[in-house]
């Protein structure tokens, strides 16, 4: 046995560690990055922590010739791509080349739009059912676990699910003015795009944060909740029958606003190039050199996050709402994987996909998205595995 995973950066160390955790599952692992030094380190710290060996390999994720070498010399049960969402597609196409197994935490995103939708991906379906291979689309947290929740939800608490709010509260401190969670290229073209939200069978368009509300979070207390869109509501929308609104909303300190917007106003948050002493330069690709480096983040974070379904509908002809959800403490993931929560809980999702892949408690020849699966088993590792989730019953 053996498993494949592409991308070092801090989701990618989380997986990595969590892997070896499970190394009786996984066999032989190799983590392949464009830069080999960085999965080096992670493979030091991988070793201290859990005494596994991990192999290192250089691969460049968009030459798809480059990876089916990578793949057809490892052999993989899977390959894990936690590498930029840019990449998807060339990741995608090797696998079907070599009749792989794939599973990533994020959709296609187009590095000249800043439009992420799964169209793309959704148009491998067909060619993979051929080959026979299965793809696991977004095993991260949201989205991910998020999906699991609404699926997990449909089949044990409701017989018809009307809306779903989901719920992202991050309230750790780093203690910087100003850092992103995760890639901060990703992150700021997410958080700066427009909002949108699907009510009674149609999408509705927002201004960027026009609609806030206040959301009050177990065991972290009221905090203003901005709506933007996010991926899974794509494919919730198709997944989840009956539903009649579906909405993200994340939590941004006016700090944090405050100085996205000025880097917006002056021009930081352009994706286009523009001519500086006589380069070409990306505004946004530049502004990532000069912020502080997520993964650099761990050691320094404190407090808590919590994600999760606000989900109402009907159960037995009555009205019934469920808040389901995870709390995740950035300490206790340093002191587990040296990394803070947001890449704990995106990475430990990545690799109970890759779990249930190889022990093929979750199958099929396609492309799928989490909620069109059975949901116990993910559940059950989430509790196992460092993720574990509550419900109320509101």
């Amino acid at each position: 046995m053996a498993v494949l995973q592409i991308g070092a950066g801090g989701v990618g160390g989380v997986v990595a560690h969590k892997l070896a955790m499970n190394a009786k599952t996984f066999g032989e692992i190799t983590l392949a990055s464009r830069t080999k030094s960085k999965c080096e380190e992670i493979a030091k710290s991988v070793l201290q922590k859990t005494g596994i060996e991990i192999r290192c390999e250089s691969v460049d994720a968009d030459d798809v010739d480059a990876l089916v070498a990578l793949i057809e010399r490892i052999k993989p049960k899977v390959v894990i791509n936690v590498a930029l969402p840019y990449q998807d597609l060339s990741i995608m196409e090797a696998c079907l080349r070599t009749k792989t197994h794939y599973l990533d935490t994020a959709n296609y995103e187009h590095p000249d739009t800043a439009k992420f939708e799964y169209k793309e991906q959704w148009a491998f379906h067909e060619r993979y059912k051929e080959v026979g291979i299965f793809a696991l689309l977004g095993s991260g947290f949201d989205p991910g676990v998020t999906n699991v929740f609404c699926a997990y939800a449909q089949k044990h608490y409701f017989d018809e699910i009307h809306s779903i709010d989901i719920l992202d509260c991050n309230a750790g401190d780093h203690g910087y003015p100003f850092a992103t969670n995760f890639n901060p290229e990703i992150n700021l073209r997410e958080v700066s795009s427009r909002g949108r939200y699907w009510e009674n069978g149609k999408w509705i368009e927002t201004a960027p944060m026009e609609i806030m509300q206040v959301w009050d979070y177990p065991e972290i207390g009221e905090k203003d909740s901005y709506l933007l869109y996010h991926e899974e509501l794509e494919s919730l929308v198709k997944n989840i029958k009956g539903l009649k609104r579906i909405r993200f909303f994340m939590t941004f300190s006016q700090n944090y606003l405050n100085h996205m917007r000025c880097l917006e106003n002056v021009g930081m948050l352009r994706i286009d190039e523009v001519e500086h002493n006589g380069e070409k330069i990306i505004p946004i690709q530049f502004l990532k050199t000069l912020l502080p480096d997520p993964a650099s983040l761990a050691g320094r974070t404190v407090g808590k996050t919590n994600i999760g379904c606000y989900i109402q509908g009907i159960k037995d002809g009555k009205a019934k709402t469920i808040y389901i959800y995870n709390v995740c403490d950035h300490q206790e993931c340093f002191k587990e994987v040296s990394s803070q929560a947001i890449s704990y809980t995106t990475g430990v999702p990545a690799m109970i996909g890759a779990k249930l892949i190889v022990e093929g408690k979750w199958s099929g020849n396609g492309v799928f998205n989490m909620e069109e699966l059975d949901p116990d088993p993910f559940m059950e590792e989430l509790n196992i595995q460092g993720l574990p989730w509550k419900v109320l019953e509101l």
